[in-house]
């Protein structure tokens, strides 16, 4: 079974490409930029470019594309935005038919769409704490949703990403050492 690495606003990195080879040898990368390195300074600044140029809505869609063309069973696993992608379509049975499962990092976005019952099962790893909501509260609002597992960890928002102001460099080794070779 193949895993889908869903990235951040970052795209791919070099440690999201180490990150992902840690957690399955058999994986594929969707990020947001077309394959073209943006080697953002900060946050702040790939925020701002994700923000202007791509956006959740045209992100969603290009992961929708990718999955209505895959017959193969598939894993995903999303950081961030990514994590927000998978969340947004996790209730469209016409393209969740070989989605097996999910690992969802600090999707903020979630709380956008709380609606929505996935289809499929779901790990949502949510941060002590973000800036601008309760995680507490939409803790709450989704934990009786079916297939949905939560789990709140003691870091920050990115810190699964060595790019990000809060990678935890022993959140990052705790989360890795949860996978068995793409067994999630």
């Amino acid at each position: 079974m193949k895993t889908l690495i869903i990235t951040d606003i970052f795209g791919k990195t070099e440690p999201l490409t180490e990150l992902a080879s840690l957690i399955c040898q058999e994986h594929l990368i969707l990020e947001p930029y077309n394959g073209k390195n943006m080697d953002f300074l900060d946050e702040e600044t790939a925020y701002r470019y994700f923000s202007e140029n791509i956006g959740l809505k045209n992100y969603t869609f290009a992961l929708k594309n990718l999955l209505v063309n895959t017959s193969a069973p598939i894993q995903l696993i999303g950081f961030s935005v990514g994590a927000s992608a998978i969340w947004n379509i996790s209730n469209d049975a016409t393209i969740c038919h070989n989605v097996k499962s999910a690992i969802c990092y600090y999707g903020s976005q979630i709380r956008n769409n709380k609606d929505i019952t996935p289809l499929f099962p779901i790990e949502l790893r949510f941060p002590i704490k973000e800036e601008h909501f309760s995680v507490g509260e939409l803790i709450s609002s989704l934990s009786n949703k079916c297939n949905v597992k939560i789990k709140q960890v003691p870091h920050l928002h990115g810190f699964m990403n060595k790019y990000s102001n809060n990678y935890n460099q022993e959140g990052f080794k705790s989360e890795i050492q949860t996978y068995e070779k793409c067994a999630i």
